[in-house]
């Protein structure tokens, strides 16, 4: 889509909200750290999310087992980090990355692997069929997570912050944790690599392709199915590197965590139009934000505050921020 045709106005929700927080909450410094919370909050559930936005927008595949693999990425991180603790334990940021950065790519090569099989014994046979993709995806979810149990245990398994990525930087009167600047900066890679690799690649321009007229790429020699197999492994491997995220935010990790964070992800897909990986984006951060400011200044309804915003938008745009093209 050209430039000039891109509707800006959607861009502005975050800004707005943000700025709509300010006099609720009253204090600038408050304002401040609940506010960079917030993004890092959303960063996180955008990484998770967009996974699982890719899949649907691209394959049209309704995978409710995406859970299992954001769980896998956190349990597989534990067990790295754990075997690193001379690193993780160092105070240098450094140091830290050497540990972290082998878990994040444990982790999404476990999850992307345990994607060829997901797909190909469980989503496969259901290919277009949506019913029965919401089904028997659940059941392969909790099929995982029984499997989870049986390699670590049901136990919840603590997941620290390595020691450089503790802590928080005073800016004014603002606490910045360290590690929520650290998440936000993963979760603008992820989207810029998104971005270009579907808009500026080969491969991304054959998938779009694909989805549009799969019968035309497949008489140019290229073998659409191959590719859909890639994009589901490659949203399973986001998963895995989410659940890393997800891991270290919560500091603990359960069997049933991706389960429970399956709600915001689909609060969050629906916010900005299934498919769609820029309203991905914006949708994270409204419920980061969300949950961070009512949260604060109204603890008793912050569970449902992000249900709210999700109705609020989709009476302002039934099709959620964006269609799935943009």
């Amino acid at each position: 889509m050209k430039a000039l045709d891109f509707d800006y106005k959607p861009l502005l929700l975050v800004p707005v909200l943000a700025l709509l927080a300010l006099p609720l909450i009253g204090s600038g410094s408050t304002w401040l750290t609940l506010t960079v919370a917030g993004l890092a909050m959303g960063m996180i559930i955008f990484i998770i999310a967009s996974g699982l936005t890719l899949v649907f927008g691209l394959m049209d595949v309704l995978n409710f087992g995406h859970g299992v693999f954001i769980a896998l990425g956190a349990f597989v991180a534990t067990s790295v980090l754990g075997a690193m603790s001379d690193w993780t334990g160092s105070t240098e940021l450094w140091r830290n990355g050497v540990a972290v950065l082998p878990a994040m790519a444990a982790a999404m090569l476990v999850a992307g692997a345990v994607g060829v099989a997901f797909e190909r014994f469980i989503v496969r046979p259901v290919y277009g069929q949506h019913l029965k993709q919401i089904l028997i995806t659940m059941g392969g979810m909790i099929i995982g997570e029984e499997l989870i149990k049986v390699i670590w245990g049901p136990q919840q398994i603590p997941l620290p912050l390595p020691a450089g990525m503790q802590g928080s930087w005073l800016l004014g009167g603002a606490v910045i944790e360290k590690y929520r600047v650290v998440a936000v900066v993963v979760g603008v890679l992820v989207f810029a690599a998104l971005l270009w690799t579907l808009a500026r690649t080969k491969v991304g321009l054959l998938i779009r392709a694909g989805v549009q007229d799969r019968e035309m790429v497949e008489a140019l020699g290229y073998r659409i199915r191959r590719l859909f197999v890639g994009v589901f492994v490659v949203g399973s491997a986001l998963a895995g590197l989410g659940g890393v995220m997800w891991g270290l935010y919560q500091q603990i990790v359960v069997p049933q965590m991706g389960s429970q964070v399956n709600i915001l992800i689909f609060i969050v897909i629906i916010i900005g139009g299934l498919g769609s990986t820029t309203g991905a984006l914006i949708g994270a951060l409204l419920v980061g934000l969300m949950a961070n400011y009512t949260g604060f200044l109204v603890p008793k309804v912050a569970l449902f505050s992000n249900i709210a915003l999700m109705v609020a938008v989709l009476l302002w745009r039934p099709q959620g921020i964006y269609a799935a093209s943009k």
